[in-house]
C-alpha cells in the first residue's frame, strides 16, 4: 500500500492550474452547471467531503483533477452518519478557509447544500449495504455506514459525476461505496486514493484538531502498530503485535481490530494468502480515530 506525504500533495496542488471557482448551494444550479460541462463533452469528477479540509482532502482533489476535466467538491456535514448529537455538534467547520483551499487547488465548483436540501421534509428512503455496513467498524459505529451510503447515493444522483474519489484511510467505507455503486448500477467510477499522513505517521483527519496535546502524541500508536505488524504473515501474529503496541500506550483505547480480505471484507484466519486489510479504530479522550493498511502475503 502506498502512502502520501504532505509534500507530495502540496507539489500536486502547486502543479494545478488555478481557475475561477463557483460556489453553488442549490440542486438546480449544480445540475445545470454539470449539464453544461457534459454538453461540451467534459468528464466530471466529484470529491465528497464534510469540510474542515486538510492535505488528505487535497490529495483527493489532486487525484480527481487527473481523472476528470472538471471537478466538483461537496461540503456537507452529514447528520445521519453521526451516532451522537454531541459528536455532530463538535465536528469542526470553517467554510471560508475550505473555499480558499479549494480555489487554490483548482476545483471548478463547490456544492454546499443545506441539510433540508439533502434530507427534504418527510423523506423516508435510506441506502444500506446490509452485510458490509454491519460488520467490522460498523459494529463499533452502528448506523454510521448506512448514513454514509444514503448521503453518498443522494450526492451521486444530484451531481451526476463520472468519477468520484475517496480515501483509502477508511477502507471499509471505500469497499462499501464500491459495492453500492455495483449493486445499484450507478454510472460512476470509484477511485481510491492513498492515505495522507503527518510527518510522524498519523493519518490526517479533520478530527485530529480535537485531540489534546497529550492525545495527539499518543495517537501515533495507530500507525506505529500497523508498521510494527507489517512483517507478520499470520492473522494471529498481526493481532498480537498490534495489541502489544497499544498496551504500551495507556492514553489510547483499541476499540476495533479487524482483519479481513481486502476485496470482500470477509474474515480471514491463519497464514495470509491474499491481500488483507487490517483496520483499526481507537478512542483517545472523546475522539475516535481510524487507520488501516493492506498487507500483502
Amino acid at each position: 500500500m502506498t502512502f502520501l506525504r504532505r509534500a507530495d500533495t502540496e507539489h500536486a496542488i502547486q502543479q494545478t492550474q488555478v481557475t475561477p471557482m463557483q460556489t453553488i448551494r442549490t440542486v438546480k444550479d449544480i445540475r445545470a452547471t454539470v449539464a453544461q460541462w457534459k454538453a461540451q463533452g467534459l468528464r466530471v469528477g466529484l470529491v465528497p467531503t464534510m469540510g474542515f479540509l486538510h492535505d488528505g482532502h487535497m490529495a483527493l482533489v489532486a487525484a480527481a483533477l487527473k481523472q476528470a476535466d472538471r471537478v466538483v467538491t461537496t461540503i456537507f456535514v452529514n447528520p445521519s452518519q453521526f451516532g451522537e448529537a454531541a459528536d455532530l455538534e463538535a465536528y469542526p467547520r470553517d467554510e471560508a478557509r475550505d473555499l480558499a483551499m479549494l480555489e487554490k487547488a483548482g476545483v471548478h465548483a463547490v456544492f454546499i447544500p443545506e441539510v433540508e436540501t439533502i434530507y427534504p421534509q418527510g423523506d423516508e428512503t435510506i441506502v444500506e449495504t446490509t452485510r458490509m455496513a454491519n460488520m467490522l467498524h460498523g459494529v463499533v459505529r452502528p448506523g454510521h455506514f448506512r448514513g454514509v451510503t444514503t448521503v453518498v447515493a443522494r450526492l451521486f444522483n444530484i451531481v451526476g459525476a463520472d468519477v468520484a474519489c475517496f480515501g483509502e484511510k477508511d477502507y471499509q467505507q471505500l469497499a462499501i461505496i464500491k459495492r453500492m455503486v455495483a449493486d445499484l448500477h450507478v454510472p460512476i467510477t470509484i477511485h481510491g486514493v492513498p492515505t495522507v499522513r503527518e510527518a510522524d505517521g498519523l493519518a490526517m483527519s479533520s478530527r485530529n484538531v480535537r485531540l489534546s496535546k497529550e492525545d495527539r502524541a499518543a495517537a501515533t500508536v495507530l500507525s506505529r502498530s500497523l508498521k510494527a505488524a507489517e512483517t507478520a504473515n499470520t492473522v494471529e501474529r498481526i493481532q498480537h503485535i498490534i495489541r502489544e503496541t497499544f498496551a504500551s500506550e495507556p492514553r489510547a483505547d483499541l476499540i476495533g481490530l479487524d482483519i479481513a480480505d481486502a476485496a470482500t471484507l470477509a474474515p480471514v484466519t491463519g497464514v495470509l494468502s491474499a491481500p488483507t486489510a487490517v483496520m483499526l479504530s481507537a478512542q483517545l479522550g472523546d475522539v475516535l480515530l481510524i487507520d488501516q493498511r493492506v498487507f500483502e502475503p
